[in-house]
C-alpha cells in the first residue's frame, strides 16, 4: 500500500503546492480523499482502474472541491464512486453542472454519489465516518485496506472523534493548517503541536501533516522546520509536500 499526496495546500494554490488531495493505492481499491487541485496529478499514480475509483470528500470548502471542475479529463473505466455527509448528492449534483463545469452526465465514465451517515460502512471495505469540529460540517475517516488502518482528519481541531478514528492506526493523515504556537482564533484547525499530541492518544504509527494553510505556511522552508523541530517528539512525523510517496 503506497499514499500519494497530489495536493497539500488549504485555501489556495501557491509555489509551495495545489489545494488539498491525497491518493490511498490499496490493491485493488483506489481511494482519493478530497478533491482539492491537486487532482490533476491523480493520472500517473493511479493503479488498478478496473474496480470504481473511490472518492471521500471531508465537506464543501471549495480547496477541497476545486478539483472537480476537471473531471472531464480523467478515464475512470470502472467508474467513480463520490462518497460524503449527507448532502453530498444534493451539492454535487448542483456543483458540477453549468453554469460553473461539464455536467455529470457529460463525462466520459459512470459516475454514483452517495451519501453517509456518520458510522461504520462496507464499501465493500470497512470505512468510519465521524463528525469534525469545523466551521462548517466535516466528516473524518478510517479506513480498512489491505490489512492496514488509514485515518484521515483535515479541517479540524482537536477532537476526541479524531483519536477514535486513528485509534492504533498505520497512519493518521492530519492538517496543520496552522503555525507552531498560534491559535485557532474561533474557525476549529490544528498546528503541529495538537496534531502530534492527537496521534499520541490515539497509539497512531505514523503521522503525516497536511492541509498546509497558504497564508500561515509561504515557503516549503516552514515546513521543513516542522520536521526539523517535531521529528524527536513523534519519530514517525512526516511532512508532507505535493507528489511525496509514502509506503505502508
Amino acid at each position: 500500500m503506497r499514499v500519494v499526496f497530489l495536493g497539500t495546500n488549504g485555501w489556495y494554490d501557491t509555489e509551495t503546492g495545489n489545494t488539498i488531495c491525497t491518493l490511498i493505492d490499496a490493491g485493488p481499491w483506489q481511494v482519493i480523499l478530497d478533491a482539492g487541485n491537486g487532482i490533476r496529478r491523480i493520472e500517473a499514480p493511479l493503479g488498478d482502474r478496473d474496480h470504481p475509483v473511490q472518492l471521500f470528500l471531508s465537506h464543501f470548502h471549495i480547496d477541497h472541491l476545486a478539483g472537480l471542475h476537471v473531471l472531464g479529463r480523467f478515464d475512470f473505466p470502472g467508474g467513480l464512486s463520490i462518497r460524503g455527509q449527507p448532502g453530498t448528492a444534493e451539492i454535487l449534483t448542483k456543483f458540477i453542472a453549468p453554469p460553473f463545469t461539464v455536467p455529470l452526465r457529460d463525462l466520459p465514465y459512470p459516475i454514483t454519489i452517495r451519501d453517509l451517515d456518520e458510522g461504520t460502512h462496507h464499501v465493500p471495505f470497512t470505512v468510519t465516518c465521524r463528525y469534525l469540529p469545523h466551521a462548517s460540517p466535516c466528516f473524518g475517516y478510517r479506513f480498512e485496506l489491505e490489512g492496514r488502518i488509514v485515518a484521515y482528519c483535515t479541517d479540524t481541531g482537536p477532537s476526541d472523534a479524531v483519536v477514535e478514528l486513528a485509534r492504533g492506526a498505520d497512519l493518521l493523515i492530519a492538517e496543520s493548517a496552522l503555525r507552531p504556537g498560534q491559535g485557532d482564533g474561533g474557525w476549529p484547525h490544528l498546528n503541529p503541536e495538537t496534531a502530534i499530541a492527537l496521534a499520541k492518544a490515539a497509539g497512531a504509527r505514523r503521522l503525516a501533516l497536511t492541509h498546509f494553510d497558504a497564508w500561515a505556511y509561504r515557503t516549503l522552508g516552514e515546513r521543513e522546520k516542522v520536521q526539523e523541530e517535531f521529528m524527536e517528539s513523534f519519530p514517525g512525523l512526516v511532512v508532507a509536500t505535493d507528489g511525496m510517496t509514502l509506503g505502508l
